[in-house]
């Protein structure tokens, strides 16, 4: 079988999974052979299929924001977990769940707090509109204990100014297969499981949405952002803190705090990315990406594309602004680290892309912000996911993905931002 009829096989598994698990059926005769083959000694039949139960399995459970999926969740990636570690029970892990999602108080917990361990989500989007919030909590909270940021170090960069938080290295294997994903636990839970510190944990992929235990439970506080907000419409940055004041009486507020500190005016140029995190179906189709860059660069400001992690990206980056360029536009791309082009976005006098880190990266500076939102797979998605700030911001929600259209409704939001 070929490498492609292979993974189009091994994505048709996961995708019937996926609606079973949605449809409420018995789903033991599709899981089992997928979770055996993601434990085989064949490296590259264990990467499709881990992939896929991330990927498509567990991101679709998620992405809906309907409670029920969260129980589902919890049975079905329990087993998933305890069939590889003979450690860890299945049945302990789904009472466990039930336990930890319960309302909790700060007068629960024993003395000491001497540390505060905030996970992060991995997603660089999310560590801003959610775990930054969280953070800047147990700041305010626990003024005299240690603030630790627990993530990669591409996220941390964008907490790296704010002296009153640590960092503790854990890079989370994204791209890695599910052996790869639990090898990490064990060193996760040996850092935290202090008996004078706590864990929040804002459903982080660190923990795989709270499913691992990683510190004496009365010490671990979950927000488990899929079932928060029940059927309502509000967005997480407003749950969250809604959370945040629930269990530890304190009002919170997202932020980012960038080093070095971010120089230029704000009144000579705009920002501008296409990424979509490895997502394409949140891609508008070309020549949309193009129009975009047209309409920013008419409006006489130097522009900044940022380049993102380069291969697809960066191509759809050259090819929307190679044409202009040789034009003589002022139009500049951005190869750095995704916090360096964070720094640029806050001083920018707008930024636009898609729903991605970005936009959360300028609602959070009050920046100008136009996002275009596109393939979401679920409308509480887009209620869950769309930026909040105290800056103008305007959301072309995509419903007909023609580029024709979606340019002409982006070309009046950018008007009613700038003028």
């Amino acid at each position: 079988m070929s490498v492609d009829a292979n993974r189009d096989r091994v994505a048709e598994q996961a995708g019937a999974l996926l609606d079973a698990c949605r449809k409420g059926a018995a789903t033991d005769e599709l899981a089992l052979p997928l979770i055996k083959a993601a434990y085989s000694g064949e490296p590259h039949e264990a990467h499709l299929v881990s992939r896929a139960l991330f990927g498509i399995v567990a991101e679709g459970l998620s992405d809906a924001f309907e409670p029920g999926l969260c129980d589902v969740y919890a049975r079905l990636f329990a087993r998933v977990f305890a069939t590889g570690v003979e450690e860890l029970s299945e049945e302990e892990l789904v009472a466990r769940s039930q336990r930890i999602r319960r309302p909790r108080t700060l007068k629960d917990v024993p003395d000491p707090v001497e540390t505060i361990y905030v996970l992060s989500r991995v997603s660089l989007g999310a560590d801003v509109a959610v775990t930054s919030t969280v953070v800047d909590a147990a700041k305010k909270r626990f003024p005299e204990a240690q603030v630790c940021f627990v993530g990669p170090l591409k996220n941390w960069e964008l907490f790296a100014g704010d002296t009153a938080v640590k960092h503790v290295r854990m890079e989370y294997p994204q791209s890695g297969d599910l052996r790869q994903k639990l090898s990490m636990w064990a060193e996760l839970r040996s850092k935290l499981s202090r008996s004078d510190a706590i864990v929040i944990d804002p459903d982080s992929r660190l923990t795989q949405l709270g499913l691992l235990p990683v510190c004496p439970e009365e010490r671990y506080f979950f927000f488990e952002s899929r079932s928060y907000g029940g059927e309502g419409d509000d967005s997480l940055y407003v749950l969250t803190e809604r959370w945040l004041e629930e269990t530890f009486a304190v009002a919170a507020k997202p932020y980012v705090a960038l080093r070095p500190p971010a120089g230029g005016n704000e009144s000579f140029y705009l920002t501008a990315s296409l990424g979509v995190g490895g997502n394409l179906r949140k891609r508008v189709a070309d020549p949309f990406e193009r129009r975009l860059v047209e309409m920013l660069v008419a409006r006489d400001r130097k522009l900044i594309v940022d380049m993102g992690a380069g291969g697809e990206e960066q191509a759809r980056v050259q090819a929307a602004t190679s044409a202009l360029t040789r034009s003589g536009k002022d139009i500049h791309t951005h190869p750095g680290s995704f916090a360096s082009f964070a720094a640029l976005i806050k001083d920018s006098a707008l930024y636009a892309g898609y729903d991605s880190a970005g936009q959360h990266v300028a609602a959070v500076s009050g920046v100008p912000a136009l996002t275009v939102f596109a393939g979401y797979p679920s409308l509480r998605m887009f209620h869950r996911w769309r930026p909040v700030g105290n800056g103008p911001i305007e959301i072309v929600r995509v419903s007909d993905p023609s580029p024709d259209v979606v340019s002409e409704q982006v070309s009046r939001a950018m008007a009613r931002l700038l003028g």
